[in-house]
């Protein structure tokens, strides 16, 4: 089934509206960027509403005027990184998230921005790990998000096996990992037991997953054949700007509706 990602997805209404609104249009699940503008108890409660799952949530990502865009590899801003895990996890405990992604950041200096960032991830992985919430990290194409830290899945991966938790997995967004890298169903094959959610978007323009460059049924069928049973993650800006009028793609994968594949 897929997840609709709320942070693209059905913004014209509240976030509790927006859960409801995934429901009626046959979303098996849901996720978000950053919800806490919203009491958690309100989210909460439409979740257990709809019988939706939240799947994950962000990190607050810092001050995004002044460029910032995740903070937990950036040396100097350490204090705030752990405030916004705490923050994060703590919500997500409320709403009954699955995840957390722990945004990395825009970094300069490479080895000690990632000697930063696996100590980060080590003590997230200490506080995450005994309630039961996993933390993510992404690779994030260079095009949208210059200096950001992580961009290859390999560099994931590598961050992933040093970091030694069972807590921390890798989020496959083939928007990103296609424009940075390419070649998705060999990565995704190479790296499944690290990976710990999957996203879809349409490569260049980030729309609906129905055009440009990549051919998601091949592709989803692909993941569900290696063995990938969660839902999928739909993370795309609607072409439309409203969700309600592009949402045909879904036409395309009858068996992942809400009730399909679990």
């Amino acid at each position: 089934m897929f997840s609709a990602n709320l942070g693209f997805l059905f913004t014209d209404r509240p976030l509790p509206e927006a859960i409801r609104a995934a429901k009626r249009h046959g979303f098996g699940a849901a996720e978000c960027h950053f919800p806490y503008d919203t009491p958690a108890r309100e989210v909460r409660a439409a979740l257990d509403e709809t019988g939706l799952e939240m799947l994950g949530i962000n990190t607050v990502p810092g001050d995004t005027a002044s460029g910032d865009f995740g903070l937990a590899a950036v040396p100097g801003r350490e204090r705030e990184a752990q405030a916004a895990i705490e923050q994060a996890l703590d919500y997500a405990a409320e709403i009954g998230a699955r995840n957390v992604h722990v945004m990395a950041g825009r970094t300069e200096d490479l080895e000690a921005a990632e000697a930063l960032f696996r100590g980060t991830l080590r003590a997230a992985c200490d506080l995450a790990a005994p309630r039961g919430i996993g933390l993510l990290i992404e690779p994030i194409n260079r095009r949208d998000v210059a200096g950001y830290h992580l961009s290859h899945i390999e560099q994931a991966a590598a961050t992933v096996a040093a970091v030694g938790s069972d807590a921390l997995k890798i989020m496959f967004d083939c928007y990103h990992l296609q424009i940075m890298q390419g070649d998705l169903i060999r990565r995704f094959e190479t790296h499944r037991e690290m990976i710990g959610h999957v996203q879809i978007a349409g490569v260049p323009d980030r729309g609906e997953p129905d055009g440009g460059e990549l051919h998601y049924p091949n592709l989803v069928a692909a993941f569900r054949e290696r063995g990938w049973g969660a839902p999928i993650g739909a993370e795309y800006k609607p072409r439309s700007g409203r969700t309600e009028d592009g949402l045909g793609w879904m036409d395309a994968f009858p068996q992942e509706r809400a009730g399909g594949t679990a």
